[in-house]
């Protein structure tokens, strides 16, 4: 098993939020908010489309090296599972569930004689062997096949719930919501992996790799992009911005000073100086980058750090506003008063009647920060071009687009898994925001 650095640190960030959940579990302030978002249909179905990502990219972030490599290349769990779609790879572009190229090119007839016409693809649709009789049929078969496969899988779930969550935990109103979504997306996601094993059921590219590989791929760049960025601000948010509004003087006009500052510069142009940076550094340390992974992934990860730094300022304002608010209540003058350290009241009095801000910023910035690695990708300057990655799938569309005829499978592929992401993210950080602030909490 080989480790990158982003793996770790998504691993040490789930270790953080399963730590959280348990040790904040018996907390009625923040159960009660849960246990609101819970009884919701939209954000349970915007959860579970999270955890159905989430879940992908995990997979996406277990590396090692195969036995049988002999070019020390690195895959992941979910490139060993999706070995028949990574290594199909045809000559160039193909439609979605097509059997041809989609240029014409000089082939070969049954009477040896060369005509102009579409070639027939090495592995979409090579079983068939009358393409126009037995296409649509062979196609509603194997999604059948897939949609059984999945039923299967959400009945187990169904009855493990009922047997064990809510014997467990408890009980949730919008469970029949929860499995309608899952029934969805399991159900959906057999038919597709069934189909890929016999079409590329989202097209193939210039170099004839599969769109739908690529697109599943760049889920974990996505949920690395928006967690890791996230893991790196907080810190600097909270301690700042409590500090700032706690101490004031020049405490404050330091930290104001810092962040007013580190705002005046374009955050595009730092981002860019940084890549060039590192690239510079990676080009004269060669022998540290043995891979094409571990290279892609230094960048990645500095990204997720140059993002980190560049997008603290806004939470850390409202956390200085908000402290400035709480210092002046009358449990923290006493507080005080009594000789109370200034380091247990921050963190017994303000830092806890702050956290509905900080949950509420994170779950709204992460959808952000989804958009921006496309939007910096699309310019050059996000993440490593061998990545797989949305904005890298809409940056090569863009002279896909262009020729004729119109290659529209990448473009549309990559905007719609990004679509249901940022969506999920955006209408479950609603939910979050309506039970978590104390303005919107209904007497």
């Amino acid at each position: 098993m080989i480790i990158l650095w982003t793996d770790a640190l998504i691993y040490i960030l789930m270790a953080v939020i399963t730590l959280l959940f348990f040790s904040l579990r018996g907390k009625e302030h923040f159960v009660r908010p849960w246990k609101k978002i819970s009884q919701s249909r939209t954000a349970m179905t915007a959860l579970v489309f999270l955890v159905f990502f989430l879940f992908i990219g995990l997979l996406d972030s277990i590396h090692f090296r195969p036995s049988d490599s002999q070019n020390n290349d690195i895959i992941s769990v979910l490139d060993y599972w999706a070995s028949p779609i990574r290594l199909h790879q045809e000559k160039s572009y193909s439609a979605p569930f097509s059997a041809y190229l989609y240029s014409k090119e000089l082939v070969m007839g049954a009477d040896q004689m060369p005509y102009w016409g579409y070639p027939r693809l090495k592995y979409g649709g090579s079983h068939l062997d009358d393409v126009q009789a037995e296409i649509v049929g062979d196609i509603l078969a194997k999604a059948w096949v897939g949609f059984i496969k999945g039923t299967g899988v959400v009945i187990i779930l169904f009855y493990a719930y009922h047997w064990l969550w809510q014997r467990v935990f408890f009980r949730n109103k919008a469970v029949n919501t929860v499995f309608m979504t899952l029934f969805f997306l399991v159900a959906g996601s057999y038919m597709l992996v069934e189909l890929s094993s016999y079409y590329h059921v989202m097209g193939t590219d210039k170099v004839g790799e599969d769109v739908f590989f690529q697109t599943i791929k760049s889920i974990r760049t996505g949920l690395v992009i928006g967690s890791l960025t996230t893991l790196i601000m907080l810190p600097l948010a909270i301690v700042f911005g409590i500090l700032a509004g706690f101490f004031r003087g020049w405490v404050d006009d330091v930290i104001q000073y810092i962040y007013t500052t580190l705002n005046s510069i374009p955050g595009v142009l730092l981002i860019a100086a940084s890549i060039l940076m590192v690239q510079v550094y990676m080009a004269n340390h060669q022998e540290q980058f043995t891979s094409l992974v571990a290279r892609a992934d230094m960048r990645l990860l500095f990204l997720c750090l140059i993002l980190g730094v560049t997008s603290w300022t806004g939470l850390c304002r409202m956390l200085r506003a908000e402290t400035l608010k709480l210092r002046e209540m009358e449990y923290v003058q006493a507080a005080q008063a009594l000789g109370v350290p200034p380091r247990v009241i921050l963190y017994r009095h303000i830092l806890p009647n702050v956290m509905h801000i900080v949950l509420i910023s994170v779950v709204l910035d992460f959808s952000s920060l989804v958009l921006a690695e496309a939007v910096l990708s699309y310019v050059n300057i996000g993440v490593d071009p061998t990545t797989y990655s949305w904005g890298n799938m809409i940056n090569g569309a863009r002279l896909e687009m262009a020729r004729e005829p119109v290659v529209w499978w990448s473009l549309a592929a990559s905007l719609l898994f990004m679509f249901s992401l940022v969506l999920a993210a955006n209408l479950f950080a609603d939910s979050v925001r309506d039970a978590f602030d104390p303005r919107r909490v209904q007497s």
